[in-house]
Formats: structure tokens, C-alpha cells, sequence
């Protein structure tokens, strides 16, 4: 099953739904009915309702606000090597803001403050359920400002801004999605390929990670973890090539979807 958020032509209130083939379709009966009760309570029963067509509609966040987005940093083997780093013995987390949560496909306007250094990571997201279980798999740009990434030790300013996480396009449902450490992400800017690699050079598993967190911290539904990105980012491109406006960012991750967003 695929969870979505979206809003249907002609409409300006967001409903919840399925993405099926070609079509979102609303859950029925409630319309306050939203994609984290469906987290919350497991319920993976079709939905009956209004349909649209798939290009018609306006997919917002699956859960527009998440209460807690946890980053994994260097969780790739071939990005610690492009970095000339060991790789790290225990997972590197950081917060990013419920705030940063955005929609997968419009437009990003970052803070001027972030703007100057802009840099893309495509990454796998983990979207949890109830009882520490995982719900379901999405796709996320961890949008980094690299100068304040550099200049400040904790990470929240540099990768928690206002609009710092466009993720989508759906949940894609764990039973669905198959094995989260086979599959192929992909990043373009502008049509041009930036970034190729496969989840199985993840250093730490989806598994891994849920029980470091849990060690500390309740997870709670619609809760993400940003699992990191591969190798590729323009910071360590020579030259460097950061983003500006009018660049538009596709994330592809096989099984799970795609984003495509343009930086105001």
C-alpha cells in the first residue's frame, strides 16, 4: 500500500488516501481521517473513496508535520571514502526540524541564511509505527547548508531550516517495499546525474538504527529517519557545485517513487 496526503482538483483541504496504479483515492467515511491514524493503528484496509487521477492531484508530505525527523550522517561506505574518512563505529544523528518537513514536488524557498552553500542528499527514509515497528519507506532531500554545516558544530541550524526536508512522494508499506537494503537510489540536478548507489552500501541497517535510537529515544508514529546519503554530493565535486535558484532536484528510489523539487 502507498499512503499519501493530497489534495484533489478543484479542492483546497488536504484528505488522506492510497496511491493505486494511477490514481489517489481517498480513505472513506472520514475525511478527517489522516495518513498517521493509519500509522498509528496498522489499519491497511483499501480505500473507498473519491478518486482522482495521480497528475491531477497535489501530493503534499504524507505526515505534513512529523513530530521527530532524525538524520543519519555518514551512513554510506563509499561517502565516508569520497571524504577520505574511516567509517564511524556507531551511528551519527542528527535532528532536523518538524518545520523542515515540506511537500515532495514544489518548490523549496530556503531562509537566505541557508542559501549560500546549498547542497542536495537524496536519501532513504524510514517512516515508523506503533511498537517501534516500521511502517512503511519513503524518499527525502536532506537539504544542507554546507557554510553553516562547516562553521557550527551541531547540525541544527545547517540541516533543520524551514523547508530543509521535501519528502514523498507516499509511504510506500514495509510489506510492500520489499528488502530496504536492495534498492537503487538515484539523484539528477537538472537532468544531470549526480548521484547512483544501491541501499547495500549502507554501513548501518534499517534494523540497526531503530534499535540505536530506541536505546534513548521513544519512537512514535510518522516519526522519520533520514537514513543518509551515498556518494555524489556536490560539496565533494571538484569544483564544488552547490545549488542556486532555478535548479531542480529528481531523488528516484526503486519500488518508493520519486521527488522532483525546484529551489525558488
Amino acid at each position: 500500500m502507498r499512503l499519501a496526503t493530497f489534495v484533489p482538483p478543484g479542492a483546497t483541504a488536504p484528505v488522506a488516501g492510497e496511491v493505486r496504479g494511477d490514481e489517489a483515492i481517498a480513505f472513506a467515511d472520514d475525511p478527517a481521517a489522516t495518513v498517521l491514524d493509519r500509522l498509528t493503528t496498522g489499519d491497511r484496509s483499501p480505500a473507498t473513496g473519491g478518486a482522482h487521477p495521480l497528475d491531477q492531484v497535489r501530493l503534499l508530505a504524507p505526515v505534513p508535520r512529523p513530530r521527530a525527523i532524525f538524520g543519519i550522517g555518514l551512513n554510506y561506505a563509499a561517502h565516508a571514502a569520497e571524504q577520505g574518512r574511516e567509517q564511524p563505529d556507531t551511528p551519527i544523528v542528527f535532528m532536523k526540524l518538524p518545520g523542515s518537513s515540506v511537500a515532495p514536488n514544489e518548490p523549496v524557498d530556503p531562509p537566505h541564511a541557508a542559501r549560500r552553500r546549498l547542497d542536495y542528499e537524496g536519501e532513504l527514509v524510514v517512516v515508523m509505527g506503533a511498537a517501534d515497528n516500521v511502517a512503511g519507506y519513503a524518499i527525502a532531500n536532506d537539504l544542507s547548508a554546507r557554510d553553516l554545516q562547516g562553521r557550527e558544530p551541531q547540525w541544527t541550524r545547517a540541516k533543520g531550516f524551514d523547508g530543509a526536508c521535501p519528502w514523498g512522494p507516499w509511504i510506500t508499506t514495509a510489506d510492500e517495499a520489499g528488502d530496504p537494503h536492495d534498492l537503487r537510489l538515484r539523484t539528477w540536478v537538472n537532468g544531470e546525474p549526480r548521484q547512483d548507489a544501491r541501499t547495500s552500501d549502507l554501513i548501518f541497517t534499517v534494523p540497526r538504527l531503530v534499535d540505536h535510537l530506541t536505546q534513548t529515544c521513544t519512537l512514535e508514529p510518522g516519526d522519520l529517519i533520514l537514513t543518509g546519503t551515498p556518494n555524489g554530493v556536490g560539496v565533494f565535486m571538484d569544483p564544488k557545485r552547490f545549488l542556486g535558484a532555478g535548479d531542480t532536484i529528481r531523488i528516484e528510489i526503486e519500488r518508493l517513487g520519486t521527488i522532483e523539487h525546484a529551489i525558488a
